[in-house]
């Protein structure tokens, strides 16, 4: 990524702007749509629940985080030959019926069963949408602002559904809230039935178990990814501590009220959303290696500090600069997946890395909870810390600093012979 002068683009390939804003507003929608049905849920939870309600959402979301690991390299080992457009419909259209049914469940059983086939079906829409953006923006240039345009809906979706919902429930019943929501995944649908979109090229395949296994093959085998994986836990550690710990700290150590509680969340948002913004011309400057090591880096600084943390006005500028770095050290992550593999793989890689970055959320959030029940937060912070701090080193050594920046460089490091040859066996 140069400074200045024309974009590379991969195999001679036209971008297809058109295509690409359908399917961002697309997500945009499904995401708000998303985090508007996620508070009707919990009030659907409480009425089911009453006082266990609490109980019936951390299941909820235990079963989000392992349909989010185990999904999707099997979603796109089968889905493979099939349309992308007919298959991106088909999830919102599964996912808008799931909400649509929630309203009318009598048991908390029916809540699980729903809530898993809604997240298996996220998790089998958001690789397929990864692997597609690449293929309609092949310029780095513009690719990259895609990746930052993802990110900021994922933060923004984040301070703006409960708000949208909150005013909603002002108006209108729970039901409607759902109801609501599913409107927005229709719309979503629609969307990318107005667009033509290129279907992924499938190569030779040895079978069943190769499809399962080429992403996971190929993470293993290319020294950049194995970094990846790596900063990965960094980033798990951080948004662990935030996203478990933040009520803890606030209301529970400093005694203070929830909306200091949702100021010190949206202050880890406004540095995630600041990183987001700023990638796109940083990245013009600095390798994606330097900006995603700097980021960790920031992450596990931030835990350690964190240790003495003294009261509230030094956690909102600490949680800023968690939020920054969890950013710097994730949203580039698409980049290197697009230049790790060929467009028939990209899916493979998605799906992988999608399911091996959830894995890594998977140890850290019951971690960060367990820890500071049971030893403290500032045991907590220590610990989180170190594995952040280990996890920036064996990324730094794992990925290597010589490491092509581009698909079409003349230079071809030894990991990407390994891998080809790897998947050709």
């Amino acid at each position: 990524m140069t400074g200045s002068g024309r974009a590379p683009t991969i195999h001679g390939q036209r971008p297809n702007k058109r295509a690409y804003y359908h399917l961002y507003l697309a997500q945009v929608l499904a995401l708000v749509s998303t985090g508007i049905a996620t508070v009707a849920l919990a009030l659907l939870a409480y009425n089911l629940a009453g006082d266990d309600a609490g109980a019936v959402l951390g299941t909820a979301f235990a079963i989000k985080m392992l349909a989010y690991l185990g999904i999707p390299p099997i979603a796109v080992a089968f889905a493979e030959h099939l349309p992308r457009r007919a298959l991106l419909v088909g999830l919102d259209l599964v996912r808008a019926a799931v909400v649509l049914a929630l309203p009318f469940v009598t048991q908390v059983w029916q809540v699980y069963i729903l809530i898993f086939a809604f997240q298996a079906a996220s998790a089998m829409f958001t690789p397929i949408f990864q692997a597609t953006i690449p293929d309609l923006l092949p310029a780095e240039k513009d690719y990259t602002k895609a990746l930052a345009r993802s990110r900021l809906a994922h933060e923004l979706e984040n301070a703006v559904s409960p708000l949208l919902a909150a005013a909603l429930l002002t108006v209108i019943s729970s039901r409607g809230v759902f109801i609501t929501a599913v409107i927005g995944l229709l719309v979503s649908a629609a969307l990318i039935v107005a667009v033509t979109l290129p279907d992924p090229t499938a190569a030779s395949r040895s079978g069943v178990h190769d499809r399962l296994t080429r992403g996971l093959r190929i993470f293993l085998t290319t020294p950049r990814l194995r970094g990846l994986l790596a900063l990965n836990l960094a980033v798990a550690a951080g948004i662990a501590m935030v996203v478990v710990n933040t009520v803890v700290l606030v209301q529970a150590r400093f005694g203070l009220a929830g909306e200091a509680t949702a100021l010190a969340l949206a202050a880890f948002g406004t540095g995630s959303v600041l990183a987001a913004l700023v990638l796109p011309r940083l990245l013009n400057t600095i390798r994606d290696r330097t900006a995603m090591l700097v980021g960790a880096a920031l992450v596990a600084g931030g835990l350690l500090a964190g240790i003495v943390l003294p009261g509230y006005g030094v956690l909102l500028p600490l949680w800023f600069a968690l939020g920054l770095g969890c950013s710097l050290g994730q949203t580039p992550a698409g980049g290197l997946l697009r230049r790790s593999a060929p467009r028939e793989d990209r899916q493979y890689l998605y799906a992988a890395h999608f399911a091996l970055t959830n894995g890594c959320l998977l140890i850290t959030y019951p971690l960060a909870g367990w820890l500071g029940a049971s030893a403290g937060l500032k045991i907590d912070f220590a610990v989180l810390g170190l594995i952040a701090g280990a996890a920036v080193v064996v990324a730094a050594r794992l990925w290597p600093h010589a490491d092509p920046k581009d698909a079409n460089d003349t230079r071809r490091s030894t990991d990407d012979a390994l891998w080809r040859q790897t998947g050709s066996r």
